[in-house]
């Protein structure tokens, strides 16, 4: 899956990311964010984050707290909540 576009879009609003979880394998939607007001003001002013990387952070919006993901395990992402 590629995720060129994704770190941009998130620091806009909402992404929502789907991908199979490491762990067991079922499929997890994640609704997430890198914007600062979207996240309480959770994410720091300077984070960085690297959309070439393997694994990405971001604010779980559903989980109220940082989670990240394999960007090999990512199925699908969009613009906006779960549809």
């Amino acid at each position: 899956m590629k995720m060129e576009g994704f770190v941009t879009a998130a620091k806009k609003g909402i992404v929502t990311v789907e991908f199979e979880k490491v762990t067991t394998g079922e499929k997890r939607v994640m609704p997430c964010t890198l914007n600062r007001e979207l996240s309480g003001n959770s994410i720091p002013e300077t984070v960085e984050i690297d959309e070439s990387s393997d694994n990405i952070a971001v604010w779980s919006l559903d989980k109220d707290a940082w989670r990240s993901f394999r960007v090999s395990t990512v199925t699908n992402w969009y613009e906006g909540n779960p549809q």
